[in-house]
């Protein structure tokens, strides 16, 4: 397809298409295009329209085959969380930081002292500014957080007397619009429980959201009716409603049509060499990822690591095995997280 000068890169690709509407598809092509703009939207939990076209395909996709976590991901955080002193339901309120170290206040005025904390908690909870950083965080860093979008992802996991349907990963059904698009993850073939799972995103999760539970999944049923006409009802369900959720507001970050593509890097970038940012949101090359979160976690943690050392005096970064025994007295980093 030749460049069109009415379809600048830094607009969404539905605007190119309106411009052009001799690429405007019909019939069946038309509903499979729908598909896979509910598939894109999906995948950055946000309306085709506020996905960057420029910036979108930053991701660095990882190789080999897709992997389901059938007892969740409870193992693998209790795995990583031996031996550390994890403080539960400790809502922060307030971070207070200066060049030689941070103190962090929760809601009950409880107060913790460290050299340096790293900053973990969902991209949507500083988007609103829930946490009051004094001083202020510096423009750059305020407006990185300020460009970042936060999109919304919601299910609707649905467990049957029994399958009815088809022992494939995926049911879809194509729709004039992406929003008529059905998606449902099918659990049985993965893990042997009756369960679908329905998927919604951007704008169409918001409105799922207000919903009840029992209207959400009487919407739901609609869709799989659809696609299955003898359809029976679930037997349990559970409804997921990231967006209004208090310790998440949001599910996962997305580029913005518009916005600069240096975002993730001042996002990422500390603070004074106090404060430290991690998350999906951080990870240029794998945002919106479980992986995305653990690897910029442990960028950070060695970022603040070796400035801690640096500041502390310890001049051969070679020798940082031997020495961690003896600077564990005095440096002491700090993780924050919601959950």
């Amino acid at each position: 397809m030749s460049r069109n000068t009415t379809c600048p890169l830094n607009r969404p690709s539905q605007w190119c298409l309106r411009g052009t509407p001799d690429l405007k598809l019909q019939g069946l092509d038309d509903r499979i295009l729908q598909w896979c703009v509910c598939r894109l939207e999906a995948w950055f939990a946000a309306d085709a329209d506020e996905i960057s076209l420029k910036n979108w395909d930053q991701e660095h996709v990882l190789t080999g085959g897709h992997g389901l976590m059938v007892d969740g991901y409870y193992p693998v955080i209790q795995a990583l969380a031996q031996g550390l002193d994890i403080r539960l339901n400790q809502r922060v309120k307030k971070i207070a930081h200066q060049q030689k170290g941070v103190t962090v206040t929760i809601e009950d005025g409880t107060q913790y002292s460290a050299d340096a904390c790293i900053i973990t908690v969902p991209l949507g909870v500083l988007k609103a500014n829930i946490i009051k950083f004094e001083p202020e965080l510096p423009s750059w860093k305020s407006s990185a957080i300020a460009d970042l979008g936060v999109g919304i992802e919601n299910k609707v996991a649905m467990h049957f007397d029994k399958a009815f349907w088809p022992n494939v990963q995926v049911l879809g059904m194509v729709g004039p619009t992406p929003k008529t698009c059905g998606y449902f993850l099918n659990l049985h073939k993965a893990t042997g429980h009756p369960v679908l799972v329905f998927m919604a995103a951007g704008r169409f999760a918001q409105d799922v959201e207000k919903l009840s539970d029992k209207e959400a999944v009487e919407l739901v049923m609609c869709h799989l009716r659809k696609m299955i006409p003898n359809a029976t009802e679930p037997s349990q369900y559970l409804v997921s409603r990231w967006g209004s959720d208090p310790n998440s507001l949001g599910s996962y970050s997305c580029d913005l049509v518009g916005k600069p593509s240096d975002v993730c890097e001042r996002f990422s970038a500390p603070v004074e060499s106090v404060l430290y940012f991690a998350g999906e949101a951080a990870s240029a090359e794998h945002s919106g990822a479980v992986h995305g979160a653990y690897s910029s976690g442990m960028d950070a943690a060695e970022e603040c690591r070796r400035r801690l050392l640096m500041r502390k005096g310890v001049p051969d970064l070679v020798q940082v095995g031997a020495a961690s025994e003896e600077m564990a007295d005095i440096v002491a980093p700090l993780q924050i997280c919601r959950t």
